[in-house]
């Protein structure tokens, strides 16, 4: 039975006519924490949302539910291959359906402006075009199957610091051709259904505002201009006005329902502050949502959501795992020590920190509980044949916080259970619930009743090892902390949701004890009284970490003993990188180098075993100073739940590692072009202006480690000759997509052993003079792939907009005259060939 057509927008807007103001300001905010109120006079049905940049987190309604864990979108754009985008978009799709999920925030196109910015795994480049082409993909593949894309954090929201306070201060020019350039990007090649606005504001010259009462960029720029028919969603939490961002151009706020889009707005257009027309648009602007994502039926029906698809399989985890491998980035391979050739090997020691528990996605909002995990060690040891023996060494603790307390250590005071007594107990003191848990992390614990206001943690800790131990306990709000009866902590905090939103929740500040054992086991008696914590329109909560270092070898006797594990292997691959307590959402790192005794553990493996391999497991760059020490170099990311077999898949030669740089790695810390993002007296400076990433580098003469777009594979590339197809045709085109742009065609040669994949990169260098221009700017770049010997050739298209300025005395985009070179290359500074192009009287004349 076909399924009724759906009303269009001039009936929907006579429904919305027909309701009463309090009816349809009520659909303005969130029913709850991920959801929109229903409203079946208009055949509205509930509209879920889910975090989702990492894979789609769900609801959180099922506290065991699990989920797809992808690459961090870093290591997506890594791959630079449209096709795998949208593959993984289609993807996201199917688990959002699984999840009852209808839009999925995300993506995510801010720009990695700094190295240090807490979110740079989310971002998918620092680079504007690279980033605009892969998010669109995404969200191609995502809304093909029904479930909304919300575009975000509109807009320069580039880092975490008082990122719920802090304004960012550029140019206009800035604003437009780098950081709303992915913005409009998206929205005209995959037209997303919704856009996320930041906590952050904008100051641009002309408007100083919140981002959620930016009139000027969300009505003029992205409603009115660019188009966008869509919903305007605050980031959670993010309002602080009702008729500011009532008539700034926001249409939902989220969670909710917030009190402030409530009787405020109803007074509000009552008063004629607010036209009802308004309201009536934003209204609008969520059917339309919804009837994209199939919530949208006939007035008076509900509508069923689609058959939830089968369980996550192989197909998917196959999927994941070639995002994985095809996004990791062959740095160094001196001697062609990779691939490995197994059948010569008896022995392979896998040492580093990361090897033992590596770091599979950043902190934050993204966090998605795998459905499964497979570590670098499961995947080593299930690919490796049986003959070769695998050690595993970790060389050091790179985390500064100790493990949770285990299981094994701690019992319940009154029934003897394994685990720690939550008693629930109301502002009197009377109980109303409690459960047993074993385990130390209770990290935003939420299992109680509305009529909780104290949660009471209580359990035995039994300590047998003789020795020093470290007991480490971090708390948020209001709490008291006591070891055998004394009070020994205590803490006041009352922010509220402002503990969600830099993260504190989930990372609260330590604060420790030393416990001394001797040769009789030691049993101590320790109770926590937590405060629950009210956070606004998130789910009440209360927190505890209850962490444990017994006594143990120090990280250089762990090193000495994984150098000695590496001088006796055949071949040894060391992981180093980054983990929980340095890259998440919340804060910003304060260094770029590898966290603790790392670079010294690389050195000393190094020393030992010449066929070392060193893998890089973060998302974001580090400092490595060993970097030309090492015979092969590889960067993993965050590689997501198959990163194991991943890794197997390109040490052993089963897929190539085709990934090119999407950001540009450092050498030296006091080279990188923006080293901090601190507000400044509440503001961030954009002092570069449109010289972000690998333009600043080019622009300052700097040389980095490895350049933006450097990327090794299996083979070796000829470039022989670049072609421009068309000889005269517009550069005065207004679509970011640039019209008819300039078509090329690039012949190369695979002249290496094997078969392989290249990213053809096309780098635009201006006329010198004019405006101030980048020396070289991204222009295009698309992949190719040729077995050992064969030619092949690479088309590409450079839109016109990748010539243009945005003019800010008259309002629009033009095309400066002059001489244009395009080069053709392997990254931002292996350039191998060059074409001309003239600009004149408004178009492109190429040179033959």
């Amino acid at each position: 039975m076909s399924r009724p057509a759906l009303p269009d927008d001039t009936t929907l807007s006579d429904h919305i006519r027909a309701l009463d103001l309090e009816s349809k300001v009520r659909l303005l905010t969130g029913a709850s924490l991920w959801r929109l109120p229903a409203e079946p006079r208009l055949g509205l049905s509930a509209v879920t949302m889910s975090d989702g940049p990492q894979g789609v987190r769900g609801t959180g309604d099922d506290p065991a539910a699990t989920g797809l864990l992808a690459p961090a979108p870093s290591a997506l754009a890594a791959t630079w291959d449209t096709e795998l985008a949208e593959r993984l978009g289609t993807l996201f799709a199917t688990e959002a359906r699984r999840k009852g999920v209808d839009v999925v925030l995300g993506p995510v196109v801010n720009l990695q402006r700094t190295p240090v910015a807490g979110r740079h795994f989310e971002y998918f480049s620092e680079d504007p075009l690279l980033t605009g082409t892969l998010a669109a993909a995404l969200v191609r593949g995502l809304q093909s199957q029904g479930v909304g894309a919300c575009l975000k954090h509109f807009v320069a929201n580039d880092s975490e610091t008082d990122r719920t306070r802090y304004r960012s201060r550029l140019d206009e020019r800035t604003l437009r051709e780098v950081y709303l350039a992915p913005f409009e990007q998206v929205l005209t090649e995959a037209e997303p259904w919704s856009v996320m606005a930041a906590y952050s504001g904008v100051d641009d010259g002309i408007e100083s505002a919140p981002m959620t009462e930016n009139a000027r960029l969300l009505r003029e720029v992205l409603k009115e201009e660019w188009g966008l028919s869509g919903v305007v969603v605050s980031d959670w939490a993010a309002t602080r006005s009702t008729v500011a961002s009532a008539l700034g151009g926001l249409d939902l706020v989220m969670p909710g329902p917030d009190p402030l889009w409530g009787e405020p707005l109803i007074e509000a257009v009552r008063a004629g502050e607010v036209d009802e027309r308004l309201i009536d648009d934003k209204v609008l602007r969520l059917l339309r949502l919804a009837r994209h994502t199939g919530r949208l039926g006939a007035p008076g029906t509900d509508s069923p959501r689609p058959a939830v698809p089968k369980a996550p399989g192989e197909a998917d985890f196959r999927l994941l795992r070639e995002v994985a491998a095809r996004g990791m980035v062959l740095l160094r391979n001196d001697a062609g020590l990779l691939p490995l050739a197994p059948e010569g090997i008896r022995s392979v020691a896998l040492i580093g920190p990361n090897a033992v528990a590596p770091y599979l996605q950043g902190g934050g909002s993204a966090f998605v509980p795998a459905v499964r995990t497979v570590s670098f060690e499961d995947g080593l040891r299930a690919a490796l044949p049986e003959h070769v023996r695998l050690c595993v060494h970790r060389g050091g603790d790179s985390r500064q916080r100790p493990p949770y307390l285990s299981a094994a250590l701690i019992t319940d005071p009154e029934t003897g259970a394994a685990g720690v007594r939550a008693d629930h107990l109301t502002a009197c003191g009377n109980r109303v619930g409690g459960e047993i848990r074993p385990l130390g992390d209770w990290s935003g614990y939420r299992g109680f009743g509305p009529k909780t206001h104290r949660v009471v943690l209580r359990t035995l800790l039994t300590l047998t090892e003789p020795g020093t131990h470290r007991l480490e306990i971090g708390c948020v709000g209001r709490y008291q902390v006591s070891v055998d009866g004394e009070e020994v902590l205590s803490g006041d905090d009352d922010r509220g949701v402002e503990l969600i939103l830099d993260s504190t929740h989930s990372n609260p500040p330590l604060r420790g004890i030393d416990l001394v054992v001797g040769p009789q086991p030691r049993r101590i008696a320790l109770a926590i009284d937590l405060t629950v914590v009210e956070p606004g329109g998130y789910d009440r909560f209360v927190t505890a970490q209850l962490r444990h270092a017994p006594p143990g070898p120090t990280p250089y006797e762990e090193i000495t003993e994984a150098a000695a594990a590496a001088q006796a292997a055949d071949v040894t691959v060391v992981v180093v990188g980054t983990n929980e307590e340095v890259e998440s959402e919340g804060w910003d790192r304060t260094t770029l180098d590898l966290p603790a005794h790392q670079n010294e553990l690389v050195r000393n493996v190094l020393a030992a075993n010449p066929r070392t391999i060193v893998v890089v497991n973060a998302g974001a760059p580090v400092l490595l100073p060993w970097a030309d020490e090492a015979p092969a170099l590889l960067w993993t990311w965050l590689p997501g739940q198959e990163a194991g077999h991943a890794l197997a898949d390109v040490l052993l030669g089963r897929i190539e590692p085709s990934g090119r740089l999407p950001w540009t790695l450092p050498a030296r810390a006091e080279d990188v072009p923006v080293p901090d993002a601190r507000p400044r007296d509440g503001i961030v400076h954009y002092g570069e202006g449109v010289h972000i990433g690998h333009r600043a580098w080019d622009k300052g003469g700097l040389v980095p480690a490895f350049p933006f777009g450097h990327g090794l594979g299996w083979t070796r590339w000829s470039y022989e000759s670049v072609d421009l197809s068309q000889s005269s045709v517009s550069a005065d085109l207004p679509d970011p997509a640039g019209g008819d742009g300039l078509e090329l065609t690039v012949h190369l040669t695979n002249t290496g052993p094997r078969a392989g994949r290249e990213v053809v990169q096309v780098y635009l260098e201006p006329p010198q003079d004019g405006p101030d221009r980048p020396v070289h700017l991204l222009a295009g770049f698309t992949l190719v792939q040729a077995a050992a010997g064969e030619r092949t050739a690479a088309d590409l298209r450079v839109p016109a907009r990748a010539f243009q300025v945005w003019d800010t005395g008259r309002g629009r985009w033009r095309t400066p005259p002059g001489r244009y070179r395009l080069h053709v290359g392997r990254s931002s500074r292996d350039l191998r060939l060059t074409a001309e192009v003239t600009v004149r009287d408004g178009e492109f004349h190429a040179t033959r």
